[in-house]
């Protein structure tokens, strides 16, 4: 069965374009819990332009199911998380200009510094995933390192715009996940999917877990976080039955 986290940043991108109160994030993770999430990810961005501190904090005490947080590797952000105690942290890329994370996290260049952030969560209890482009040399670093999960990035698959060039990044989302599961890691993947696109990934990858956010809560403008969701696990499911 293929797990669903759901991202719920974007609630609070809308709070935070009138520096208010609402939507509250917190509300959304409980609306998105009642829709079927399996998990709720949040990302405490340094700038914080979305996540609040106070977020992380009131989620930690209220969500009922596994609570997954997105990070950088900075040293204030792994201090947080430390102090919080989630359920599962992401390490992921961050730069301060970017709309979106825009690509995989370089574990072999920065296999010291992802090391020792690995080690740390490692010895409060906390298991360590790291967002990774499907490179054979960075899932198999990302092994050595000690991480429990890789999260594949889908973001080139979700934005090719032909069928060749699909199937071309499908081919190398699977070949990574034979890879990752042959090193002893837990195959995750996410980043730009959508109701319409996530079939073929639960099909060819049969992620462990899929992270979504922003096609959820686009339709939760229309339906609701809860149907939103809902509409989400289905197609999940879906894809699963297919032959």
């Amino acid at each position: 069965m293929v797990l669903l986290g759901v991202n719920v940043d974007h609630v609070a991108t809308i709070r935070q374009a009138r520096r208010t109160y609402e939507p509250d994030p917190v509300w959304a993770a409980a609306e998105a819990e009642l829709g079927g999430a399996d998990i709720i990810t949040i990302h405490l961005r340094m700038d914080r332009r979305h996540i609040s501190d106070r977020d992380v904090r009131v989620l930690r005490q209220t969500v009922a199911v596994e609570l997954n947080l997105e990070m950088s590797l900075a040293d204030e952000i792994v201090l947080i998380a430390l102090a919080t105690g989630p359920d599962m942290v992401t390490l992921v890329p961050e730069n301060r200009e970017e709309v979106t994370t825009e690509g995989g996290l370089d574990v072999v260049g920065q296999s010291e510094r992802v090391g020792q952030a690995i080690r740390r969560f490692d010895d409060a209890g906390i298991p360590v995933s790291l967002f990774i482009d499907p490179v054979e040399a960075q899932i198999r670093r990302s092994a050595e390192l000690g991480a429990t999960f890789v999260e594949l990035h889908t973001g080139t698959y979700a934005n090719a715009h032909y069928a060749d060039e699909r199937q071309k990044r499908l081919a190398e989302l699977e070949a990574g996940t034979g890879v990752g599961r042959e090193a002893g890691l837990t195959v995750n993947a996410g980043h730009g999917l959508t109701y319409r696109n996530v079939g073929p990934v639960v099909r060819r990858l049969e992620p462990h877990e899929l992270h979504i956010g922003h096609s959820i809560v686009s339709r939760a403008v229309f339906v609701g976080i809860r149907e939103a969701v809902r509409q989400m696990k289905e197609a999940i499911d879906r894809a699963q039955t297919l032959p």
